[in-house]
């Protein structure tokens, strides 16, 4: 007979198991926690959304839309795209969905998002983000509060070595004045370009500033900087930030070279970055997109957010141990395995975390209650007692952890079967040390 072959999991795709899944939960129960003392709503938005929202919204010359996206056609014949990040579908919704009577918003969300590139360590063809953005708000404290949040998140991860680059792009007259300089001086340096620069040149030269290629370097390094044209107003932007930052006790250094290709990015640009993870660094990045809703067709609107993988961080994240039971209950005889059962319901629904040895014979389930990381040890005994020679329960409570409170928990659990079940003090004297409490078959 032919054995069947299992299918091997898709290139880019990973199992999170163990280790690796403590990790990717710790950081996402830490971001919905510290999200919520931020005020930041939580929103869910679909994980396919029509191509259109993403072509738009992260430009049709960037690697993103020309390389890396999962397109398809549905069988409506529409073009539908897995999101790649989540601004974009955010922003739809706030079109489509009449959100703008809610402005200015804080919203937050994580999930999966796809991109179709070169696996390699942290980088996922389908990964995890978490993401936070403030719609409606054009004051420079919108911009704080996001950098504040981001920066408490990765303090309460226990995330060491992170750097928080700042830059500013200033508004609109800006960009433009400063988009002039740049095509004039890449211009003059055109022979020596490589050829995905000279492609950027034509329609999004600022993007040259970010090229990996170690023949741009020079010219890219030796391009005029943003702050030469700076106006009034981008500049007193830009300080009002940093001072917001100072004034919270967040650290920052300026990294002029931090830019935004699209037109529809202003003002604010950041990154928080790492040296632990190899040239792989940024763990946190976002900016102001004050023109993105605009490109969807919606009214001029102010926006300000980020986003951070969730694999990146949890690789920072350090060892957690295993969550672990706060009772096992051994029933000694299939006698037993009633009352056990009823207990392991009492126990979870008064918010212990219970779990069962009832693998193999009395001996085996006693192995396995051993192995336990549990803090304590609830045994379940048939004891052939009374006139009726019905098989009363006895119930014994040991420690495994004492050190750990291990005591202490033995007498909530004693504590909470009392309340459940009534408990018969005249079997407790003559059965001795032997059993904590006896419970009658009737009172099951």
């Amino acid at each position: 007979m032919t054995r069947t072959q299992t299918p091997n999991r898709v290139r880019g795709t990973q199992d999170i198991f163990r280790d690796d899944q403590r990790r990717h939960a710790h950081v996402l129960a830490t971001f919905e926690r510290v999200r919520g003392l931020y005020c930041f709503e939580r929103v869910d938005v679909p994980v396919f959304e029509a191509t259109d929202v993403f072509a738009r919204s992260i430009g049709e010359t960037t690697d993103v839309v020309s390389k890396e996206m999962y397109t398809f056609p549905d069988r409506g014949g529409d073009s539908l795209t897995l999101r790649p990040e989540f601004t974009a579908g955010i922003c739809r919704a706030y079109l489509t969905e009449g959100w703008q009577q809610y402005a200015p918003l804080k919203l937050a969300t994580s999930g999966p998002v796809f991109r179709y590139e070169r696996p390699q360590k942290g980088r996922f063809r389908q990964f995890h983000q978490i993401d936070a953005e403030v719609i409606g708000a054009a004051e420079p404290a919108a911009d704080v509060e996001l950098l504040v949040l981001a920066d408490q998140l990765l303090r309460e991860l226990g995330v060491e070595g992170v750097t928080l680059q700042l830059n500013t792009l200033g508004d609109a007259e800006t960009r433009d004045a400063w988009r002039a300089a740049l095509v004039a001086h890449f211009e003059a340096h055109r022979g020596e370009l490589s050829e995905d620069s000279l492609k950027r040149l034509d329609k999004n030269p600022m993007r040259i500033l970010d090229s990996k290629d170690p023949g741009d370097r020079p010219i890219a390094d030796s391009a005029p900087d943003i702050d030469a044209y700076l106006t009034a107003e981008a500049r007193g932007f830009f300080d009002a930030v940093t001072a917001g930052l100072d004034a919270a006790g967040v650290a920052w250094t300026r990294n002029p070279r931090l830019v935004r290709g699209l037109d529809y990015y202003r003002h604010t640009a950041f990154e928080f970055v790492t040296d632990r993870l190899g040239s792989q660094g940024t763990v946190l990045a976002g900016g102001r997109y004050d023109g993105l809703i605009e490109s969807l067709g919606g009214p001029a609107t102010p926006g300000v957010g980020w986003a951070a993988g969730v694999e990146r961080l949890a690789m920072l994240v350090g060892e957690l141990e295993p969550g672990r039971a706060d009772v096992t209950v051994i029933p000694e005889s299939s006698e037993a395995d009633d009352i056990a059962t009823r207990l392991l319901v009492t126990l979870r629904g008064k918010g212990l975390a219970a779990e069962m040895a009832f693998r193999g014979n009395t001996k085996r389930r006693f192995e396995l209650a051993a192995k336990s990381q549990s803090r304590s040890r609830l045994i379940v005994t048939a004891v052939r007692h009374g006139s009726a020679g019905q098989p009363n329960v006895g119930i014994s409570v040991r420690a495994n952890h004492p050190h750990e409170g291990g005591d202490k928990q033995i007498e909530r659990v004693l504590e909470l079967i009392r309340e459940e079940f009534v408990v018969n003090s005249l079997l407790q004297k003559p059965l001795g040390a032997q059993f904590d409490a006896v419970i009658e078959p009737w009172q099951i």
